[in-house]
């Protein structure tokens, strides 16, 4: 019985490729999409980390910050590392029912710094639209127009959307989705927003 094994056995052990349990930080297995939403802390921040761990992994990052006033903190720190980052907003936040048309054109401004990447004339691994949920729940893009873009983005293309309220077409083409829900805040408090900390 050993003498039949070992004749149809080959003279080389076996050897099987690894089983995909990690895909490490091949380029091919880039190229989903991320949403990062809800109403509690820690979207820019999640993003931001990402940015980070992706940059030091050797991929190239751009990082699109739509709809704030100001840039935060993390705009000179991302810089630092080597991230492509462009920030797009007017004086003030966007209020429903107010005059929102600095904030439309800051939008379409930023919108085609995105396109660049989406449509594949300049090439990242890893696009954030830092805010992007925001600037389509407020209409100041076309929803249709960007999640169709976003859905035709060059493959390996990893994109990642942050912000409250984001719309169902997006949920629903996403791979991953993740909600910030909050639970307790000091804002309640009257803790306003500390620099360095919130910006």
């Amino acid at each position: 019985m050993r003498s039949l094994l070992l004749s149809i056995l080959p003279a080389k052990p076996l050897t099987l490729p690894p089983p995909p349990v990690c895909l490490g930080m091949a380029k091919d297995a880039l190229g989903l999409l991320q949403v990062y939403t809800g109403p509690g802390k820690g979207k820019t921040t999640a993003a931001v980390g990402l940015a980070v761990r992706a940059v030091g992994q050797g991929l190239a990052v751009a990082f699109i910050q739509f709809a704030k006033p100001d840039e935060s903190g993390e705009v000179d720190s991302l810089k630092k590392l080597g991230v492509k980052v462009a920030h797009f907003g007017a004086a003030g936040w966007v209020k429903k029912g107010k005059d929102a048309s600095e904030h439309v054109k800051e939008a379409q401004r930023g919108w085609s710094e995105a396109l660049r990447y989406l449509k594949g004339s300049e090439q990242v691994d890893l696009l954030i639209l830092d805010e992007l949920n925001v600037v389509l729940s407020l209409g100041l893009l076309d929803r249709g127009e960007v999640i169709g873009a976003i859905i035709n983005r060059p493959h390996g293309l990893e994109v990642v959307c942050t912000g409250r309220d984001a719309p169902k077409e997006l949920l629903d083409t996403a791979d991953l989705v993740t909600e910030m829900r909050e639970i307790k805040h000091y804002y309640k408090r009257g803790v306003q927003a500390r620099k360095g900390i919130e910006y």
